[in-house]
């Protein structure tokens, strides 16, 4: 090997080394597999970054996803953990199979059926009856979700065999709508279907497990789902997002940090407001910036492009809501 080369190797390893210990700030997307629970997948990605010599950082998932769904799931590395809240908060779009016929105590594959029907809804009736669950609506959660009863997870209070009654609450069903992909099959069957694949964009709280068992008893029928797979939660989409194996993949090359999306990723929504050094200052203190000329409302204050702190901004007045130590 020449000098030269030998060179060229040095810096080359050096920034390997560099880049894999420095602490990474921002989200990685997965596309959760099947049978894995979302405080699994936060494991993995410790564990990714561990084998790849990065600095430990908190790590934390943007909504949970039942080991019986896929898809979309940001998790946040450091100082985007601070936005996790926000996530939870975010709409979300899910593809989700309502099979008709039976209900089962859980609304999925896992539960043992607990009714059952003959009746099987046509597409002109399931193209029909799904007006009515778009807009605000109030739905009752099932029993077998995370939400606490008297302190205890439902799901632990049903699986022990007692009887769980939740309270309804107030969701917005944005869009719904039979998916793209299976139309043409469905439209060429003039008997009833055994099963239809819908989409459907949802505000925060929403249980398409509930959203399906509801649409099918509009039907005459009973129902429960059979796949969900959500296909965007806030800015992220399934374009972005990767399997466990490539990050993997990317952990033992040290480059992780290709996988990262910014920070401000999840605050697409956000306008920016550019500051001054004294200014980022001040905030990073947690003191309240007065004459600024911005519109009110949330900003994501930047120095020089690196987010300095979540804002709001009221009569020209900026008050810190979440710093990031950057």
């Amino acid at each position: 090997m020449t000098a030269m080369s030998r060179s060229a190797a040095s810096i080359s390893w050096k920034r390997s080394v560099a880049d894999a210990l420095h602490a990474l700030h921002g989200w990685i997307v997965i596309d959760k597999p099947l049978g894995m629970g979302s405080t699994n997948v936060v494991s993995w990605v410790k564990r990714a970054l561990r084998e790849g010599g990065y600095a430990k950082v908190k790590i934390g998932h943007g909504g949970t996803l039942d080991p019986l769904a896929t898809g979309v799931l940001p998790v946040a590395l450091g100082e985007a953990t601070k936005l996790a809240g926000r996530m939870l908060d975010a709409s979300k779009i899910y593809d989700f199979t309502i099979c008709f016929g039976a209900e089962t105590d859980s609304l999925d594959l896992e539960g043992k059926v607990i009714a059952e029907s003959d009746v099987r809804p046509t597409l002109a009736k399931i193209e029909a009856v799904l007006p009515r669950f778009t807009g605000p609506i109030r739905q009752v959660p099932p029993a077998y979700s995370a939400l606490k009863v008297d302190g205890k997870r439902a799901y632990d209070l049903a699986r022990a065999g007692e009887d769980v009654v939740l309270a309804g609450r107030d969701v917005v069903i944005h869009s719904l709508r039979i998916s793209a992909s299976p139309r043409e099959h469905y439209s060429t069957r003039a008997e009833g279907l055994d099963d239809i694949t819908l989409t459907a964009h949802v505000s925060k709280g929403t249980y398409i497990r509930s959203l399906a068992r509801d649409i099918a008893r509009a039907l005459g029928t009973v129902g429960h789902v059979t796949m969900l797979r959500r296909v965007k939660a806030g800015a992220f989409g399934l374009e972005s997002a990767i399997s466990l194996d490539i990050l993997d993949e990317y952990a033992k090359a040290r480059s992780l940090g290709e996988l990262v999306s910014p920070l401000r990723t999840a605050l697409d929504d956000i306008p920016a407001l550019a500051l001054e050094a004294g200014q980022a200052l001040a905030l990073r203190q947690g003191r309240v910036l007065s004459g600024v000329a911005a519109p009110d409302g949330l900003h994501l204050a930047t120095l020089a492009d690196v987010p300095v702190a979540l804002v709001d901004v009221l009569d020209g007045t900026v008050t810190v809501e979440r710093g990031f130590n950057l």
